[in-house]
């Protein structure tokens, strides 16, 4: 922990500060979440959007792209992240939001929107942060992607529709297109990911490797906690009256989630650990697995069931809980650093600190 900087090792700080700042002006301000969301572009919050793409460009910024290729021939780490993400994961979320909400259906339908797609964004913050793989991050980030428009809308027709069928339960039905969710994509990945690539490419071609990683990416690096910050108090600004002035629902939202982000890292962890990935890639798979892409399912959630739902409110629950829950296990990841020895001289150069690399990213 010595070894990062103030501002990372106060983390919890200024995303605890940031959480209560918008809840805060979402409850005193008269009309503030109204404005907010009524600036944007085809459905698209513009303040959300460029709080995402400030946060995003550092991180894949720093990403070398010349190293995909090793990732790329992890089989084990690749069938691993997909059998996570894309199976276990929305049957555990489908399951808990049964378990915790059987009485509630808005919520629980809301809550299994929330599990039918991986996070597309903060996985990246929270990977770089506890000093994970950032190539391994980028090619599973990317491939989820792909998956998530190819096949989003029919996991939402079978875990709300067919799945509750089967078992007896009520159903219900989710109204989304594919453009929704590749808009989504293209827009907080496509766009950071195209420019961190051109960024990295061009800077070194023009100053060299070492003044890229050495004087360019400190100098954005703190960009992407900047971009965290402000997107969380745009979030929370948009739903602090709901938030604030219904705490037992939050409550009850909140138990799910917690059990899910529990179980999906947890899982991702152990079995990096038994497949002996090394400290960067376990990493990697357990933040891989426990995210989740909140824009889009609160996106979904709107457009499907309306911007003051029960659906609506779980989806930005999400973040409430994600968000300070991950930050929580970055540091526990940091902790079990020292259970990865093999690993401090092999893969200094994927971002964890050792003796010869102590200046953390970002």
């Amino acid at each position: 922990m010595t070894k990062l900087s103030t501002l990372n090792r106060l983390l919890p700080v200024w995303i605890g500060a940031a959480m209560v700042l918008g809840l805060i002006l979402g409850r005193l301000v008269p009309g503030l979440g109204s404005a907010i969301s009524a600036v944007q572009i085809d459905g698209i919050s513009l303040p959300i959007a460029i709080g995402l793409l400030v946060m995003m460009y550092p991180v894949l910024a720093k990403v070398r792209y010349d190293r995909l290729g090793t990732v790329t021939h992890d089989r084990r780490m690749l069938l691993a992240a997909l059998f996570l993400v894309w199976v276990v994961g929305p049957a555990l979320m489908f399951t808990l939001a049964w378990v915790f909400l059987p009485d509630l259906p808005e919520y629980r339908t809301g809550i299994i929107i929330v599990g039918l797609a991986p996070c597309i964004a903060m996985v990246i913050i929270w990977n770089d942060l506890a000093f994970g793989d950032r190539e391994a991050a980028a090619v599973l980030v990317a491939i989820n992607s792909v998956i998530q428009v190819l096949i989003f809308a029919g996991l939402g027709w079978f875990y709300l529709s067919v799945l509750p069928g089967w078992l007896g339960m009520n159903q219900t039905s989710l109204n989304i297109s594919v453009w929704q969710i590749a808009k989504s994509v293209l827009i907080f990945l496509g766009i950071p990911l195209v420019a961190g690539y051109a960024t990295r490419r061009y800077g070194e071609k023009a100053r060299g490797r070492e003044w890229y990683e050495s004087t360019f990416l400190p100098r954005v690096g703190p960009w992407a906690l900047y971009g965290l910050l402000f997107t969380i108090v745009i979030l929370f600004a948009l739903q602090g009256d709901q938030i604030t002035s219904r705490p037992l629902d939050v409550v009850r939202i909140a138990l799910p989630l917690l059990a899910y982000f529990a179980v999906m890292w947890t899982g991702g962890y152990l079995v990096g650990f038994a497949l002996k990935l090394g400290y960067p890639r376990t990493t990697t798979l357990a933040f891989t697995s426990a995210g989740n892409n909140f824009e889009l399912a609160i996106a979904v959630a709107i457009a499907t069931f309306g911007a003051t739902s029960g659906q609506a409110l779980a989806g930005v629950v999400g973040p409430l809980i994600e968000v300070p829950v991950l930050v929580g296990l970055v540091y526990v990841s940091l902790a079990l650093y020292r259970r990865f020895p093999e690993q401090r001289t092999r893969t200094a150069h994927s971002g964890v600190p050792t003796e010869t690399n102590t200046d953390p990213l970002p």
